[in-house]
């Protein structure tokens, strides 16, 4: 499903930290599939301010910490199962290790889905220490500028200062290696616009690290994006499901 030579024979760029900017990562088929079955179901609604950065998305785990499985596989398609089977490989680690020249093969994963609906965003911020490197993947089969969501890298916590955007349509992704200088944001997507900003990031930990999208004993109702929440006797289950993979 991923082109990993494109990850793999792809450059860093330096300036203001180590980033990349990688585009066609599938065929057009596969990418058309992808966006045509967005996940909808078991995201969970996260808003505040953590004190540094401000956001506000919808977001559901596609890879657990640490899992050697797909979350929630009954909810997603064949295309969908194929990514995550392509984001637990090998092969996988290896390019991303290729790129940026981290030693990614005993660092444990996590990926999780992510809609960013009408008003959405998340504010500049450099990620946790825990987070060695960070891949972020679009779905949007187009996506004009004007609309927001798009990805800033910038060279310090003020979003004038931006080095690069990036436009969330599917085929194009995101690389982060963590710094001190890592700075970077998720613009608000347009209050009126009809369409959420659709993204999947995968990230590297250490072992042993706790995930604080999903920290334990979370019990935050799941719901289907722009739905009505799950019940309690289909929360439990899926609860039950996710705790035991």
């Amino acid at each position: 499903m991923i082109d990993l030579a494109k990850i793999k024979n792809h450059t860093l760029s330096h300036e203001p930290y180590d980033w990349a900017s990688i585009d066609n990562l599938y065929s057009p088929a596969d990418a058309a599939e992808l966006a045509a079955t967005y996940p909808s179901d078991c995201f969970k609604t996260v808003k505040g301010y953590d004190g540094e950065k401000g956001y506000s998305y919808e977001a559901r785990c596609l890879i657990g910490m640490g899992s050697s499985t797909a979350a929630f596989p009954q909810g997603l398609s064949a295309a969908w199962r194929q990514l995550a089977d392509d984001l637990l490989s090998p092969g996988y680690r290896e390019a991303m290790s290729k790129l940026t020249g981290c030693d990614l093969s005993r660092l444990i994963i996590e990926a999780n889905v992510f809609h960013f609906g009408p008003g959405a965003w998340l504010g500049p911020h450099v990620d946790l220490k825990e987070k060695v490197v960070t891949h972020v993947l679009y779905f949007n089969k187009s996506w004009e500028r004007e609309n927001g969501g798009c990805l800033a890298i910038l060279r310090s916590s003020d979003m004038a200062d931006e080095v690069a955007e990036i436009l969330p349509t599917v085929g194009n992704c995101s690389v982060i290696v963590r710094s001190n200088k890592s700075w970077h944001a998720v613009k608000r997507v347009k209050q009126d616009f009809h369409e959420s900003r659709r993204s999947v990031t995968v990230t590297f930990y250490p072992p042993g690290s706790v995930s604080t999208m999903w920290p334990p004993n979370d019990k935050a109702p799941l719901h289907n994006y722009d739905e009505k929440p799950q019940t309690a006797g289909t929360l439990g289950r899926l609860k039950g499901w996710f705790s035991g993979h």
